[in-house]
């Protein structure tokens, strides 16, 4: 089990999406316009940035061309998701980016190593984000910002309502705290930021919005898909938090959803910039 940095066991958190290709399809969507839109201002010529839990990589690759000379290093807990980030910026002819396996509780980095550290999408899936963000201060230089970004799962919203899609929200919800993490993170940055003693905060929240017919069968396709991968399937049988029907239900809720003429998604996502 993980430790602290004064040796206190520390309960490790599962990451309940994992990296099957209906999770990657969402996470290589994002980039630094759509998913740190609050943080752009502080990404400069020559400013170097640290990303944690860069995944695949396509926002690290966009900090990279924007502080360019200045170096980005992207770090993730998972080793094989870095290679496709790698093939992102070689595609880019990006190099000034490097990514290493990397810990948010133990980051292999001197005390203040980085301009900006940024996470998105992170703290949920940690069982200790004041920890996290503490070590994430750590590295941050004088005058330099952490930022992180997550979504409130309990504040999306959707019309028309299916009913099984609540049910999809309840199950997910509760797996995602049974495996350690705080799925309705976005709207506890704050309170975190302020615990792990950051005193210089801005808050502030943004949306993804799924209203397109295109939007839409991307959005209700990847979440049908992602609710019956097989690893997510088992953990949520194992857990007693719903039945295999019911997540079959809820994956047919989804495709629903996404055919309606009318359909409209919300996700409401908190953001915080905190000064060092």
């Amino acid at each position: 089990m993980p430790s602290s940095p004064t040796g206190t066991p520390r309960r490790a958190a599962h990451y309940v999406h994992g990296h099957h290709e209906s999770v990657l399809r969402s996470h290589t969507w994002r980039t630094a316009e759509n998913s740190a839109g609050y943080l752009l201002p502080e990404l400069t010529a020559g400013r170097s940035v640290l990303d944690v839990g860069c995944g695949p990589g396509t926002i690290t690759a966009d900090f990279a061309a924007r502080v360019a000379p200045g170096r980005v290093t992207g770090v993730d807990a998972a080793g094989a998701v870095l290679d496709q980030a790698r093939a992102v910026a070689a595609e880019r002819g990006l190099d000034n980016v490097t990514y290493a396996v990397g810990d948010v509780y133990r980051l292999a980095f001197p005390d203040a190593s980085f301009d900006v550290v940024h996470a998105h999408q992170v703290l949920q899936h940690v069982a200790d984000p004041v920890a996290a963000l503490r070590e994430m201060r750590r590295v941050c230089r004088p005058g330099g910002v952490v930022a992180v970004r997550d979504a409130d799962y309990a504040a999306m919203a959707w019309y028309p309502r299916v009913p099984a899609l609540d049910a999809w929200l309840a199950t997910y919800r509760a797996v995602a705290r049974a495996s350690g993490g705080e799925p309705d993170a976005g709207r506890r940055l704050l309170s975190w930021a302020r615990q792990a003693g950051f005193t210089d905060v801005t808050a502030s929240a943004a949306t993804w919005c799924y209203a397109t017919p295109d939007e839409r069968a991307w959005w209700s396709g990847l979440w049908a898909d992602r609710t019956l991968v097989p690893a997510y399937q088992e953990r949520v049988v194992a857990g007693g938090h719903a039945s295999r029907e019911e997540l079959r239900a809820a994956a047919d809720a989804w495709r629903t959803w996404g055919a309606a003429a009318d359909g409209w998604f919300a996700v409401l996502h908190g953001e915080l910039l905190c000064r060092v």
